[in-house]
């Protein structure tokens, strides 16, 4: 700007200057200061299995990975991905051409957009969104339009359901590209097969490209069936699937994801993530190969055991007078704070430790509608049983 000095100028440019520090900060720092139980940022508080961290300590030990690995990831983790995808949903990729490993799922969303992305292109996103999408959006050019995922009570049961009416009519000629994120975080929603085939028939007839985060492929409970979009008539070809280690082997500071297309899909993220981290979690990438190669009966247990944990933590605030949409996938399960006497999901969160020694978040940071989600509070159930226990005990507080 003229006749402004350079420490005058603004530092953050015009197209993050919307986004701060992130939620996640400020609401772990209260959970430090003030002794709180940590349910709002979703990590485990406890490690995976002790096998896998034996593959890394062994990786690190006979020297693999401790220098740069391939760009496009070391070949066991690819052909593990592979593998992977072909014994679960039947679909066929090229280790060497349709597999690329990345610094978590979080890289992947970038690498993604900056690539497939040009400046003014529109991206139809899920509302509300993992944080990042609005983002990786920005950064790379486009504008986001996002489609609400609206409350839905049927049979005694709340959940979030989207309106595929609303999600067709969002899609404009400046529409590039659709952004789909089941299982679904924050609101714990798996989109069913027939609203995913209606999303592939939106994308085919408007020739969309489609990047679809799953990385909660694995936790899914009762009734609900994760189903990549990939696998529906005319999808293959146009979507970039991203998967992450993180969530389902409860590594997440080992930031190893992975994007599954078609070899020019793949060639164009390949582009933009070789100039973000190029390379990424060396040794990690081998002990996540053997994680992927894990029997059935692991992914069976962890789900159980999440299913378990999801039932301590929606049962006690429930008691605390929350109304609680109960999560059909994800670590998260989403509350409506209204019939506790608040409308302000941000306040709410902010005296939440000082009052019952709880952290969560505050759905709101996740819409662009902020009025949308201003009374929805999310809570973290990765966490162990006796933790969710004594959280769900100083929730009872509230209904006191």
């Amino acid at each position: 700007m003229a006749g402004m000095t350079s420490s005058e100028r603004p530092v953050l440019n015009r197209r993050l200057a919307e986004f701060g520090t992130t939620i996640f900060a400020e609401m772990s720092a209260l959970a430090v200061s003030t002794g709180s139980i940590n349910l709002g940022q979703g990590f485990p508080d406890t490690d995976g299995p002790e096998e896998i961290r034996e593959a890394a300590v062994r990786a690190l030990r006979d020297g693999r990975g401790n220098q740069y690995p391939p760009g496009p990831g070391v070949p066991e983790l690819r052909a593990a991905v592979a593998e992977h995808q072909k014994r679960r949903y039947g679909l066929t990729y090229d280790p060497d051409t349709e597999v690329l490993v990345t610094a978590g799922a979080t890289e992947a969303i970038a690498a993604a957009l900056l690539a497939l992305l040009e400046p003014g292109d529109e991206v139809v996103a899920l509302e509300p969104y993992y944080d990042s999408y609005a983002a990786c959006i920005a950064m790379a050019g486009g504008r986001r339009v996002p489609v609400t995922l609206r409350p839905h009570h049927e049979g005694g049961a709340a959940t979030f359901r989207l309106d595929l009416d609303e999600l067709r009519a969002a899609v404009t000629d400046r529409t590039r590209l659709l952004l789909i994120n089941t299982p679904h975080n924050p609101t714990g929603t798996v989109l069913t097969r027939e609203e995913l085939r209606a999303v592939a028939e939106l994308a085919v007839e408007r020739d969309l490209l489609v990047v679809t985060d799953e990385v909660y492929e694995h936790l899914v409970f009762d009734d609900a069936e994760h189903v990549p979009l990939a696998t529906l008539p005319g999808m293959r070809e146009r979507t970039v699937t991203i998967g992450s280690a993180g969530k389902t082997f409860s590594f997440t500071g080992w930031k190893v994801g992975w994007i599954t297309a078609a070899p020019g899909l793949v060639s164009a993220v390949r582009s933009a993530k070789q100039f973000l981290t190029y390379v990424a979690s060396g040794p990690f990438q081998y002990a996540v190969a053997e994680a992927l190669a894990l029997p059935e009966s692991y992914f069976a247990a962890f789900r159980d055991d999440m299913r378990a944990r999801r039932e301590v933590l929606t049962a006690g605030l429930a008691e605390a007078g929350f109304e609680v949409f109960r999560p059909a996938g994800t670590y998260f399960v989403t509350t409506d704070i209204r019939p506790l006497g608040h409308t302000d999901g941000f306040a709410f969160c902010r005296a939440l430790p000082e009052r019952a020694g709880v952290v969560a978040i505050p759905n709101a940071v996740f819409y662009d509608h902020r009025a949308e989600g201003a009374p929805f509070v999310r809570f973290a159930f990765c966490k162990r049983i006796p933790v969710l226990e004594e959280a769900a005990a100083r929730l009872k507080s509230l209904a006191d």
